[in-house]
This record gives C-alpha cells, sequence and structure tokens, in this order.
C-alpha cells in the first residue's frame, strides 16, 4: 500500500461539511540551492487539488512552487453524511498524479 500524502479530517455538522487537510509534500520551488553541491533542487511541488463527494467537484485548488511545504487547507460544502466518502486526487508538477480517499464522520 502506498503511503498516504494527504492527511484529511472530515465532519458533517447540519447541513454542512467541514474539511481540513494537510498535504505531506516538501513543495520545492525550484530557485533554492543544494547546500552541498551548489546546483539548483528541481521544482517540485503539487499543482492541482480535486476533491469530489458523491462524483461532483466539491473544491478545487491550482497551486505553485510559491505554497509553503506540508500546505494545509481548510473549506466546507454543502451536503455529506457521515460514513460518505471524500475522493482526493492531486498532481504534481512532475506529472505524478495520486487519488486518496477519506471518510467523512
Amino acid at each position: 500500500m502506498a503511503k498516504k500524502m494527504l492527511k484529511v479530517k472530515a465532519k458533517a455538522s447540519g447541513d454542512k461539511t467541514k474539511v481540513k487537510l494537510m498535504a505531506k509534500h516538501i513543495m520545492e520551488s525550484g530557485q533554492r540551492k543544494d547546500k552541498k553541491t551548489g546546483e539548483l533542487i528541481p521544482a517540485l511541488f503539487i499543482q492541482n487539488l480535486t476533491i469530489k463527494h458523491a462524483e461532483k467537484v466539491v473544491f478545487e485548488a491550482n497551486l505553485g512552487p510559491a505554497i509553503s511545504k506540508n500546505p494545509y487547507l481548510a473549506f466546507s460544502f454543502d451536503g455529506g453524511a457521515s460514513g460518505d466518502e471524500l475522493s482526493m486526487t492531486w498532481t504534481e508538477n512532475s506529472g505524478k498524479t495520486g487519488t486518496e480517499v477519506a471518510a467523512i464522520k
């Protein structure tokens, strides 16, 4: 099983669901130099994060190299119930993608 990149807390309350997530990612800008070699460290960051509930997009973020390491995001959306799942798909500037699932509590 692949290591999860997204740490998610989602809680349904009334007719809204509140979501807090942290992406465990280095978010390298491509502007820093390696202290040992002096070479530029290549850019590696999350470009896009899409979150769906019941096949409907409830959140989408286009990120870039200016976002800090381990970015934290929070949002809420209408709907969702305890036991439902959120599907989260991310894409790096390298082309690597991943999808993870988290349950709403």
